[in-house]
């Protein structure tokens, strides 16, 4: 027994240094599948026991290093040539089905991140063809730090996948569309990485270093917040509060069933006018209408369109809850299973649930059952209508860290580099809509602080200006829309590696995130064909002259416009009051009729949706919206 004891021991003892010896381990970017950027360094880092040796394999030569004291160690490969797949080894970890090609840093709010399936109607045969392993796509996982930079980010589950329908379905529209634009146009594999977060201001994506100077408060408004048990109580708090207010509601109005007793038939705003106090209306109501299916389509599954709708909304067919959603901006796209739809009348009821504003439908969208068949049956705009319960304002103490400044630079975007890059692309601005004048400073602070943390000062940028939104009108607005356009337009124009792409005729009225992605992501190839690749291509045209003659002004622009009369065109004297004006385009010239004795300023599109803006250039790229001072 003693022997097999010693024996036991002393296995143990020469087997110990191997079973604790540490492996090399790599940041979640480097992985197989992963691209690598052509024509530049290539940095390779991660970690490892201090002072040990880290040899890489790839395309037949060896590389070596050694970790520092801290475990860290980096090795930047020779800029290596377009091509693969390739294995890439790393001591004992081997990395397959790597390519070499460009790889583009999609960030900013929820318009970078609206997703094929949300756009899938407006392509679908498209689309249905996606499958091109030459693109591989990679999604960043939401994550925040109100204290300090993070060597890391998060596992993520779309992590270098291959383009095809299913791999692209919950990913970035923009970045499936750009990812096989600049495929195609350089043959080359693409590798598009998104970093993005909805409804996250600008500040959220900047270091605490860069703010510090000329926004001490947003820095010290982060502090704040980097009490972790006091964060956590408030998040804890307010579930509770959300979970209370749904309890009682649900209390004071169970599902109506067979007692539902419509008022009457009503569109739905007007029918609550009575019951909205202070703009809102809080607490359910209920609308209904009956679907009549004729005997062919008896049985046979469909979907269920419902547009989009303000705010949650539970949706029910024949008494059978066939989808339901909580907020307002997703398309209502609900499948009713076979077997629910009989021939004749059937029932469909929403039950809407506000915490604020007026519940109501959002116009312009469908709603409609599509059959298998391709058939269609559109819904009526009348509803029966029924109050289910009014309520008290649900008490809120919601903590939303990703919108506090530094977080998100901190957690997903300084753990990013030094992974080389071709260009980012950066569409944002909605959440800073609301206080535009700093927007240019900060969106310049925001490049700064991400070339300082890559080493690349010359790193190029394509800035996706806001598209027009919300109810156009023909008279002047003062629209903080537009002064935060002409904030990204100016930033842009100021930095020799950044482009603008404009998109202001390519949103909705309705919708803030407008589906038409592939069209946007054109023109973010087209900027960075210019940018990166430096090929001779026109883009949106600027303003390079002005000149005022008596009753008339001449703004020159730096290629031809198409020949129209030009609409959304205003001055303004110097008390900076605008009204519109007659203006006419031809070849490289804009000519304005003033009716103001001594006008000194121009300005075009300056509206949120500035509807009837209609001046192109000859390939049919829309002129941003700009204002002036005169001569």
């Amino acid at each position: 027994m003693k022997q097999r004891l010693f024996l036991f021991c002393l296995l143990a003892y020469f087997c110990w240094p191997l079973a604790v010896q540490s492996k090399v381990t790599l940041p979640q970017l480097l992985q197989s599948g992963m691209v690598l950027q052509r024509g530049k360094p290539i940095p390779i880092w991660g970690t490892a026991d201090p002072g040990e040796s880290v040899i890489i394999t790839f395309r037949k030569k060896q590389y070596q290093t050694t970790a520092d004291a801290e475990g860290y160690w980096r090795l930047d490969l020779p800029a290596q040539k377009a091509g693969g797949p390739f294995e890439l080894k790393i001591n004992e970890l081997t990395l397959t089905d790597v390519l070499v090609g460009d790889v583009w840093l999609c960030s900013g709010q929820s318009n970078i991140d609206v997703t094929i399936e949300r756009v899938y109607p407006q392509y679908p045969d498209e689309i249905d063809r996606f499958d091109n392993n030459l693109v591989r796509l990679f999604r960043v996982q939401n994550e925040t730090n109100t204290h300090s930079v993070q060597d890391d980010i998060k596992p993520t589950s779309i992590n270098w996948k291959p383009l095809n329908k299913q791999n692209a379905w919950l990913f970035s529209a923009v970045g499936s569309f750009l990812g096989l634009r600049m495929q195609k146009e350089t043959g080359v594999p693409q590798g598009i990485i998104v970093n993005s977060w909805g409804g996250t201001p600008i500040e959220a994506w900047i270091s605490a270093d860069s703010l510090q100077r000329d926004y001490p408060l947003m820095v010290e408004k982060t502090r704040l917040y980097q009490d972790d048990e006091m964060v956590k109580a408030q998040q804890e708090a307010n579930q509770r509060a959300n979970n209370r207010w749904m309890q009682l509601l649900n209390e004071r109005d169970p599902f109506p069933g067979p007692n539902f007793q419509p008022i009457d038939q009503y569109e739905l705003p007007k029918f609550l006018s009575p019951y909205v106090k202070n703009g809102q209306f809080i607490g359910s109501v209920y609308v209904r209408q009956t679907l009549h299916i004729d005997r062919s389509h008896a049985g046979k599954p469909a979907r269920l369109l419902v547009g989009t709708l303000f705010d949650q909304d539970y949706t029910f067919v024949n008494g059978r809850e066939v989808g339901r959603t909580y907020y307002q901006y997703p398309p209502r796209r609900y499948q009713i299973p076979e077997g629910l739809l009989h021939e004749g009348e059937n029932t469909l009821l929403i039950r809407f649930v506000n915490k604020y504003g007026v519940p109501h439908f959002i116009k312009e969208k469908p709603y409609m059952l599509i059959f298998e068949d391709g058939d269609t049956l559109r819904l009526s705009e009348q509803w029966e209508a029924q109050v289910g319960a009014l309520m008290p304002s649900c008490p809120s103490g919601d903590v939303s860290l990703q919108n506090l400044p530094t977080t998100l630079y901190n957690a997903v975007l300084y753990p990013l580099a030094p992974y080389a890059l071709s260009g980012v692309v950066w569409y944002q601005g909605e959440s800073n809509a609301g206080n535009p004048a700093p927007y240019g400073d900060l969106l310049t602070k925001m490049m700064g602080c991400w070339r300082d943390r890559w080493q690349q000062q010359d790193m190029p940028f394509v800035i996706v200006q806001l598209a027009n939104f919300m109810e156009p009108s023909l008279q002047p607005q003062n629209s903080g829309w537009a002064a935060l356009r002409e904030q990204q337009r100016l930033a842009a124009k100021a930095d020799e590696h950044a482009e603008l792409a404009c998109i202001i005729d390519l949103g909705e009225t309705v919708d803030i995130h407008p589906l038409r992605k592939k069209e946007v992501a054109e023109r973010v190839g087209l900027c960075f064909d210019r940018l990166v690749f430096k090929k001779k291509v026109q883009l949106s045209p600027e303003v390079v002259a002005s000149d005022v003659k008596g009753p008339n002004i001449t703004l020159t622009f730096d290629q031809p416009l198409q020949a129209v009369e030009a609409f959304e065109v205003e001055l303004a004297g110097a008390d900076h009051r605008f009204v519109n004006a007659t203006a006419t385009a031809n070849g490289t010239k804009l000519t304005i009729s003033s009716s103001i004795a001594q006008p000194c300023y121009v300005r075009y599109a300056w509206k949120d949706n500035p509807l009837r803006a209609n001046l192109r250039n000859q390939a049919g790229l829309p002129v941003s919206s700009f204002e002036l001072k005169l001569p």
